[in-house]
């Protein structure tokens, strides 16, 4: 459990928990009225969910990038539409495992990131909501995580192993875990990716790949950044 915050002799300490609520809570000042919203997936946009309750009467709805996404926002009484049912978004609100310097993130920590790209692709503006430990200078210290076709894991593993990664299949309960798609994942780690837009591009194209979990073709246009000294915010 996260001890709680204190301030002593100037020095403040911030929870992780407490991070995310601020950054969720400024998130607001991007939401549209009257148009329908863009929801990530996460711990962080859990806290932006509860933010968004607070004004859900001035907005028509969401669309949601996972069914625990939808799962909350119906409970605080927040209508989801499907992606299908409306055009281009005006801003999409989620986190990330990590950011850099120039708005290319690692998604997918969540399980979520084939539908979370898709969301972030109707959107004309991604608002990445994070605390300060996901600024990364190079993408990779975290898994990359890969949404793929069962029959292909094994030969994607292998490719991933020529250039240096080693993917695991993320598991729960012992055996693969199933994505909101019905598909398995892989964890790569051992990356370190310089050139974000060329490694997603290639990877995409990797026969049996669904989705990679670098967003450098739907980077953010703004990281709203949780630190121990306020909310910074990062434009891109």
């Amino acid at each position: 459990m996260d001890n709680p915050s204190f301030c002593s002799a100037g020095d403040c300490r911030v929870t992780q928990d407490e991070l995310k609520a601020l950054v969720g809570q400024a998130a607001l000042q991007y939401v549209v009225p009257g148009e329908v919203v863009g929801v990530g997936t996460g711990s962080t946009v859990n806290k932006f969910i509860e933010a968004l309750a607070t004004v859900k009467d001035r907005l028509p709805g969401a669309v949601s990038s996972s069914e625990a996404s939808t799962q909350r926002l119906r409970a605080l009484g927040i209508r989801v539409f499907d992606a299908n049912e409306v055009g281009e978004l005006s801003v999409y609100i989620d986190g990330a495992d990590e950011i850099d310097g120039r708005g290319h993130m690692v998604k997918g920590g969540g399980a979520a990131l084939t539908r979370e790209k898709i969301v972030a692709a109707q959107s004309r503006r991604f608002v990445c909501i994070a605390d300060e430990s996901k600024r990364v200078e190079v993408l990779g210290r975290f898994p990359v995580p890969v949404e793929v076709i069962p029959m292909a894991s094994a030969r994607i593993t292998r490719q991933f192993a020529a250039i240096g990664g080693t993917a695991r299949a993320r598991l729960k309960d012992g055996a693969p875990l199933l994505t909101d798609n019905g598909q398995h994942l892989l964890d790569v780690s051992g990356l370190a990716i310089a050139d974000p837009m060329a490694f997603e591009t290639e990877v995409n194209q990797w026969p049996g790949v669904v989705t990679v979990g670098v967003f450098a073709h739907q980077k953010a246009a703004v990281c709203l950044l949780g630190t121990s000294g306020g909310v910074r915010t990062l434009t891109f």
